[in-house]
């Protein structure tokens, strides 16, 4: 069985080792664009010896942006930017993903260290947020979102699509289509949130409609030859929500569809996290492994994931094909070097980039300085 700094070969592309850097929202942006911070963000963890890192979640028109500072990737002067942060991430060892997204009912909100709630509908920076049906999210998201008409539907779906060819001209090589968190693609699939009459709404069939439709849109424009994953939230811990068996069945159907990877996450329809497994270990590690024994397809999650020992376990075992990790790389951007350190294998230079194993393999002479 492969172990985490076995490769994982997925399509045309190749990740040195299983350890993914998973998707961190910065709110740093200016009118979509990304900038020195973003490159810095990425270029660190690219440096700490991920296989994969991907890019935060990048909104495929405005008013899908989580906040004003989110990036964005609906015109020609955002890829211009996103351009050399993929080629950096590339140049340096990493194969360099990203994540679209439309925030829906959760968009136009303030950036989380400044209040973390909608922005009154009076402020200038403010816009009207969309969704399945006009159910606000509450707690501190208590907009109400206008109810999406079809030709809303259709305009988001293109957008998906039309973003998903400019990361590619941006020089992506894998891509991830945001369906989990409780943004536009969750929410249309989770009862909670979704309580439309029409052929979007009601049935499984009907809440799936729109997550199968958009992956029909971007497989239609994204090569063959590369990666197209998801991250769904499969799951709420809440009353109401879908039983899992809905979520495995369209799993199944996107793998149908093209998908090639499924990135297990949480739905979050809900303010109501009490009953989330906060303090177990890698909690979502044991319903990933269902997913890929029922589904058949490559599978990777997060959430509470941290010690190298365990996580090379979950490869080894065959519960996982690759392992995102979020909070654990903020703390220690070298984590995969230090896992690698703890596991006993491979080299400085099978994991961190010429600059770095150089002088970490050297041994300095008396004579030198540390």
């Amino acid at each position: 069985m492969p172990s985490l700094f076995d490769e994982l070969v997925l399509k045309d592309v190749r990740l040195k080792n299983r350890v993914g850097v998973s998707p961190m929202c910065q709110y740093s942006a200016i009118d979509g664009i990304p900038n020195a911070w973003h490159h810095a963000h990425l270029g660190s963890l690219t440096h700490g010896g991920a296989g994969l890192v991907v890019a935060e979640a990048t909104a495929v028109s405005p008013e899908g942006r989580i906040t004003p500072g989110c990036t964005g990737l609906w015109n020609d002067s955002q890829l211009e930017a996103f351009r050399p942060i993929a080629q950096y991430i590339e140049a340096h060892g990493a194969v360099p993903g990203i994540q679209i997204a439309h925030a829906g009912r959760k968009a136009s909100a303030n950036k989380p260290w400044e209040g973390d709630n909608h922005m009154p509908p009076d402020d200038p920076r403010a816009w009207q947020p969309i969704a399945p049906s006009a159910v606000p999210f509450g707690a501190n998201l208590p907009r109400v979102p206008r109810e999406m008409t079809r030709d809303d539907i259709v305009r988001i779906r293109e957008a998906f699509a039309a973003t998903a060819k400019r990361a590619l001209e941006a020089g992506f090589k894998w891509l991830e289509l945001h369906f989990a968190h409780g943004y536009l693609g969750q929410s249309f699939f989770s009862p909670l949130a979704n309580k439309r009459t029409d052929d979007y709404g009601g049935s499984f069939e009907n809440r799936a409609r729109f997550l199968l439709e958009t992956l029909a849109a971007v497989r239609a424009v994204w090569p063959e030859r590369l990666p197209l994953t998801a991250r769904l939230g499969v799951i709420d811990f809440v009353e109401g929500e879908q039983p899992l068996e809905e979520s495995i069945e369209l799993i199944r159907r996107m793998k149908s569809g093209g998908l090639d990877l499924i990135d297990v996450s949480m739905g979050f329809n809900t303010p109501d996290i009490s009953q989330v497994p906060w303090a177990e270990h890698a909690f979502l590690v044991p319903i990933a492994q269902r997913i890929r024994n029922e589904v058949g397809i490559p599978t990777a999650t997060s959430w509470n994931i941290s010690d190298a020992k365990k996580s090379d376990g979950f490869i080894v075992d065959g519960q996982l094909d690759l392992i995102f990790l979020a909070k654990a790389l903020l703390d220690d951007p070298h984590w995969p070097y230090h896992a690698a350190q703890k596991l006993g294998r491979p080299t400085p230079q099978q994991v961190l980039p010429a600059q770095y194993a150089y002088w970490l393999k050297r041994q300095p002479k008396r004579s030198e300085p540390n």
